[in-house]
């Protein structure tokens, strides 16, 4: 009987423990918990990332950062320092900006449906900014199998740090640009493709949309070599988000975002560096079509290529901004060739 009391005081005090390390981002308006909510530490560095319950590890924050600029949705949402965090619930205003309608140009049945919006794209290395990219960007998906034909680049920009030195040996130097990647909407259009054995999905259902979180994972216990380097631990966080109460089909989809991680090193290197590449897009027009030819550019990582400053619309998902407000003149932006 001793033993049994000793077992259920110490499991008590287990999830008192754990439940006092997690932290939950909720609305404030209405207590829904807020995935996805950027954690910056004051040096620039992304320190956390919520999850589909809107949580995030406590020990992720250092004290050394002292203050914490919260983002949601591409918008600076709060400032916390670091005793603000001793909370387990953290309420924040998430109206900041209103879901974007998606204009339907043409409801006529054809042979393609055409999806086009705004997409950003940033690597970290360590949690701190190493490259990024946004643009416009059209998807062509088949009407009858809701297949990804192509995906359309249209205008974008690329950004630089200026202290890359891409030491051979030494794998937190490099210019990791040519790892950005425009968002695979691969699957958007089915998304019942997702549920394998390899990944986990959980499903949060809210006043204004409803979501799917998709996770999955790869040499998590071995790592892989390769002339002298060493991957391990590789995992995806994919989201997706569509009317709230609807089929999930791509006339409802709203928003899709994917975050990869990594960790990479020299074997000459004593420690692993931590690789992240994150995507998102965010739909502004869909239309019927038979025409699935249309006008785009090469994604090339070493230059912009532009006509007009799209940057500028207030419903553009602008990251630069935030990223230029601790990175000041070191992040370059890549010559435009028009």
């Amino acid at each position: 009987m001793k033993t049994k009391l000793c077992l259920y005081t110490f499991f008590l005090l287990l999830c008192n423990f754990i439940q006092a390390q997690t932290i939950t981002f909720v609305s404030e308006k209405n207590n829904n918990p807020l995935p996805r909510v950027s954690v910056f530490g004051k040096d620039g560095t992304i320190v956390a990332y919520s999850d589909i319950e809107g949580k995030i590890d406590k020990q992720s924050l250092s004290p050394s950062q002292e203050k914490f600029q919260l983002v949601y949705n591409n918008f600076p949402v709060a400032t916390l320092s670091y005793s603000d965090f001793d909370q387990s619930v953290i309420k924040i205003n998430d109206q900041v900006k209103e879901i974007e309608t998606v204009v339907i140009r043409n409801n006529k049945p054809a042979k393609y449906i055409s999806i086009k919006g705004n997409f950003n794209a940033y690597v970290t290395v360590n949690n701190k900014l190493n490259s990024y990219a946004d643009g416009i960007i059209t998807y062509i998906f088949d009407n009858k199998t809701k297949k990804l034909k192509s995906s359309n680049v249209e205008q974008y920009r690329v950004f630089r740090l200026a202290d890359s030195k891409n030491e051979k040996k030494e794998t937190s130097s490099w210019d990791y640009g040519n790892s950005l990647q425009i968002p695979k909407l691969k699957n958007v259009g089915n998304p019942e493709e997702y549920k394998t054995k390899r990944n986990i999905i959980r499903e949060l259902k809210g006043d204004r949309k409803d979501q799917i979180e998709v996770t999955g994972g790869a040499l998590q216990e071995k790592e892989f070599s390769f002339f002298g380097y060493r991957f391990y631990d590789i995992r995806t966080i994919l989201n997706m988000s569509f009317e709230k109460g609807s089929e999930k089909t791509l006339k409802d989809f709203l928003e899709y975002n994917e975050l990869v991680f990594i960790k990479l090193k020299h074997k000459s290197e004593p420690e692993y560096n931590q690789i992240a590449l994150y995507t998102n897009f965010y739909p502004a027009e869909l239309s019927f079509t038979n025409d699935n030819d249309i006008e785009k550019v090469k994604f090339n990582k070493d230059n912009s290529s532009y006509q007009a400053s799209y940057w500028q619309d207030p419903s553009f998902p602008n990251m630069q901004t935030i990223f230029s407000n601790f990175f000041k003149g070191d992040l370059k932006e890549q010559p435009n060739k028009k």
